[in-house]
């Protein structure tokens, strides 16, 4: 069970996709801890290059922004993306959101995560977090 008596962050830009249960879970999760969400579909307005640049550089791994078990990337498959370079990986997440893993959360403060891990959200907008 999570802790819940950490006041986490107002506001966040949540990128989704509407059949994916993840998202689905994750927008209910900050829904329940009063967190305002601008929700974009994932597929009609995906990350912008620079957001998806920042998350590489926040995460520090490509492997936190491919939607590895979706099937626009095992149509590319796993060797293909793997001999991009950081530049080619990021036009063409920027170009297909459906290559991207979602939920993709935008903090107020700039701040990125990828997926949905509760406490790692949790962690993320706690007000520590914004320091």
């Amino acid at each position: 069970m999570t802790d819940l008596s950490i006041p986490l962050a107002c506001s966040v830009r949540v990128y989704s996709y509407g059949a994916c249960g993840t998202c689905r879970k994750a927008l209910s999760w900050l829904a329940e801890h009063g967190i305002s969400a601008e929700v974009l579909d994932i597929t009609r307005t995906p990350p912008s290059r620079d957001d998806l640049r920042e998350a590489l550089r926040q995460l520090g791994t490509r492997s936190r922004l491919f939607n590895t078990s979706g099937q626009r990337y095992r149509a590319l498959g796993a060797a293909r993306v793997a001999a991009l370079d950081d530049g080619a990986a990021l036009d063409a997440l920027a170009a297909d959101g459906m290559l991207i893993k979602r939920p993709f959360l935008i903090t107020s403060e700039g701040r990125i995560c990828t997926g949905f891990r509760p406490q790692e959200w949790q962690a993320l907008l706690s007000p520590e977090a914004a320091v």
